[in-house]
């Protein structure tokens, strides 16, 4: 017996050695709840001979402990814990964040020496993370990241306005590439700016409110908006939605309007066509203003376009994309 209550494992005949036991690596997920164990978790230690944990300050320990289980802090060797489950016991070990990969390699270590019969080895997942639990991650990176880059930290809202605006160009190019990764990529930069924004939010002196009060309105919105999902109203088709939709925004915004909300920064093309999307569905009959030059023409393009079904801003850009490989071509010899 050792110092740290440890017997080292014996060197064992193959042949004739005893019951090796069993060690089960309990990991847990700092996303959940501390606490908020499986069943086959609670089961294991319950009938554990040992329970081990090398992080005193492991946030399921208080739990484990309110529920009657021993938990010994300490960071045995791989062969400690092989001596431990000799004789057919049970070991558990309450991983730590970064997992145990001390004793896991020295665990493989002594599996491939041939001179121990090893025990059983489970890796046993605690509590799982729910989906979109990475998001907690992401919160939890941009509050030190505005705390302590000096850069982020001086950062406003309209100082990153404009990259919000790149971004969301950049998610459109890639979603018009069909470049798997890059809209991958570009979807984690555009929710960067959300998290950005609501971080600087946070420390308003007069109106401050955080990732999570956005998160709240848009549910909110959501649920409100789809009745036909979360209430006794039906919709069998996108048309039938739509009509839902515009129904409970516009007893949401009380517009006078219904120019009303449309951003006039946006590019023309598509401040053309919401518009003239915005005079259809509303019934409307609006005639184009009567003048010349290339801006009414453009427009009555793009009105025209709308009423077809076709964006004009992605049909613009998918024909300069098509003029860039000509350009390109010319200039390879091609």
């Amino acid at each position: 017996m050792n110092a740290t209550g440890f017997e080292p494992a014996p060197d064992q005949d193959p042949a004739t050695a005893s019951d090796p036991g069993r060690i089960v690596l309990l990991t847990t997920s700092h996303r959940v709840a501390p606490g908020l164990l499986s069943w086959p978790a609670w089961q294991a230690l319950h009938a554990a001979d040992r329970v081990l944990c090398a992080d005193g300050a492991h946030p399921q320990l208080p739990y484990l402990r309110e529920a009657g289980i021993e938990v010994d802090e300490t960071s045995p060797t791989a062969e400690e814990v092989v001596g431990a489950c000799a004789g057919g016991h049970t070991v558990v070990v309450v991983a730590t964040g970064e997992g145990e990969p001390a004793l896991t390699d020295g665990l493989a270590r002594l599996a491939g020496s041939g001179r121990l019969r090893m025990p059983e080895l489970e890796l046993l997942p605690a509590s799982y993370d729910l989906p979109g639990a990475r998001l907690l991650d992401l919160v939890q990176v941009m509050d030190r990241i505005r705390d302590e880059c000096p850069w982020s930290s001086q950062q406003t809202h309209k100082g990153l306005a404009k990259y919000g605006i790149e971004e969301a160009y950049e998610l459109v190019e890639a979603i018009e590439e069909g470049d798997r990764d890059e809209l991958r990529e570009e979807l984690g930069d555009v929710l960067l700016q959300v998290v950005f924004h609501a971080r600087i939010a946070e420390e308003d002196p007069d109106a401050p409110f955080s990732v999570d009060d956005v998160a709240g309105g848009i549910v909110a919105k959501l649920i409100h908006r789809h009745p036909h999902v979360f209430g006794d109203e039906t919709a069998d088709t996108p048309e039938e939605v739509k009509a839902h939709w515009l129904r409970t925004k516009a007893m949401e915004k009380q517009r006078t309007s219904v120019t009303d909300g449309i951003p006039l920064g946006q590019p023309g093309l598509a401040l053309a066509a919401k518009l003239a999307s915005r005079v259809r569905t509303a019934g409307l009959d609006v005639p184009l203003p009567k003048a010349e030059g290339i801006g009414y023409e453009l427009l009555a393009l793009a009105t025209r376009a709308e009423a077809e079904g076709v964006d004009p801003e992605a049909a613009l850009r998918a024909a300069a994309r098509a003029y860039r490989d000509a350009v390109r071509r010319v200039e390879s010899g091609g």
